[in-house]
Order: C-alpha cells, then structure tokens, then sequence
C-alpha cells in the first residue's frame, strides 16, 4: 500500500498487475472507485481477478474519510460526489499519470464515474458502472436509515472497522449527508447526455438501495448502443460480491468492444 496527498488530503491507493507481474505502463488502467461505506480493502481480491481477466493494470484507493485515507475533518456537503469526480479524482490521474482510464465504479463510486467522464474533460475510454445513483429513491434512504440504526445497535460497526482506520469517519459521512433533506434533490440526470464513453451498467434485481429506474433513467439520457445494461437475479446492491462471476464475465466481453 502507498499513499498521496491529494486535494490537500492523504490517501491510500494500491497498484495490481495481471497475474502479479508489472505491465506494460502505456495501457488503458482500470481505476476502481469504491461505494458510500468502501475502502481499498472492502474490494478484497475482485481487483486482482479483474486485473488477471483482462489483462490490464489496476489502479484502487480510498476516498478521503475511508479505509486508511485521512479521516473528514467535518461533514460532507450535497455536492462531495461532484468534489471527488472533478476535484479529487482528477488530481489523483494527474499525479499517478494515468492517461487512459476505465472507471469501475460501485454506487457512490459509479456515480462520481460518471460524473467524472461528464464534465472532466479527461478522455476516459469506458465505464463499469455497478449500481449508480442518478437520483434519490425515497427506497434507498429506507435502507439507509436502516443501517443507521444497524451501526448504533447491531454488529455493523464491528463490521466495518476492519475495512476503516476510523469507522465513525466513514460510516457518518455517508449516512449523515444521505439522509439530510438537503440531499433528496441531488440528481444527475442532466448531465448524462455529456457522456462520450460507452457504459455497462450493472444493477441487482434485489439491490436494497437502488431500482432498475437507475439505469432506466440513464438509458434515456443516452445514445443509441451507449449503454450495456445487466440485470441480475439473486443479487443486492454489490453485484461483485453477490454474482462475481456474472460480473468478471460481463466486465471482460465489455472491454473486449473499448
């Protein structure tokens, strides 16, 4: 693990080479961008199986406030997910001279993909999204008090805190600004259209923090064949944890075609 002062903050990152050997450093890099409660750790080894399938470098780290980054020094505000895609995100690309990215996002991390790949003005040369938000679904902010509640009285927090230096960081800045009224009107909608990159969007038929109006709504908004969507049976809000397979097998015949 290596870390990097990014946007003024320290953070954890981590390369993986196909079958443990360095690559060539000129190839596409698949940057992984973890969801609202992740980390580099909670990715386990689905980064290096990805890296393995298809062949290309890796690039995972932890936001600011997650795993073994620097933990928020306050609340975040509505706009943090457009501050990590075009404040943080950016710089960290610049630093690590990464020219060529395909965004793997999950959740939070699939929409700052896609904000990123929006409004940048970085080529980026496909997006996984798993996930993603485009909108607020009055559904997920259940589940989110949910687990609010599965933090103060249950083991969530026990769980967590083997991914998070500061478990409290992590959890709070999420649940916190998620379910501040403040927050039900974030949508994302209308900047799809400025997407150049093609799209696969995975979603969980029993994903409990998102419909499939997530990726409905982003078909709309795109092209004709922009998007690749996948529709998964037995599956909740972490498709790479529920169906790994399904995904890794999704993932490569997709960038088979970028």
């Amino acid at each position: 693990m290596a870390y990097l002062c990014v946007a003024g903050h320290r953070l954890e990152y981590e390369w993986l080479h196909p079958d443990g050997q360095r690559a060539l450093a000129q190839g596409p890099v698949l940057v992984f961008l973890h969801e609202g409660l992740g980390s580099v750790a909670l990715w386990k080894d689905f980064p290096q199986r990805l890296a393995d399938s298809t062949g290309r470098r890796v690039l995972a780290y932890s936001r600011y406030g997650y795993g073994a980054s620097e933990p928020l020094a306050g609340p975040r505000t509505v706009d943090y997910m457009h501050v990590e895609a075009l404040v943080a995100l950016s710089e960290l690309l610049d630093r690590l001279e990464v020219r060529d990215p395909i965004l793997f996002g999950h959740s939070d991390g699939a929409s700052i993909a896609l904000i990123h790949a929006a409004r940048s003005r970085r080529p980026v040369r496909a997006i996984v999204a798993l996930a993603p938000h485009v909108f607020v679904e009055p559904y997920g902010l259940e589940s989110i008090a949910e687990a609010r509640v599965e933090f103060l009285d249950a083991d969530l927090r026990e769980r967590l805190a083997r991914r998070h230096d500061d478990v409290d960081s992590a959890f709070w800045g999420w649940n916190d600004i998620w379910l501040n009224p403040a927050f039900a009107v974030w949508n994302i909608e209308a900047l799809l259209p400025e997407i150049r990159s093609r799209v696969l969007a995975v979603q969980g038929l029993d994903d409990e923090y998102g419909t499939l109006e997530q990726i409905d709504r982003i078909a709309r908004r795109f092209r004709p064949g922009q998007l690749t969507r996948v529709e998964l049976a037995d599956c909740k809000h972490s498709p790479h944890r529920d169906q790994p397979d399904a995904v890794l097998l999704e993932t490569v015949r997709f960038l088979r075609q970028n």
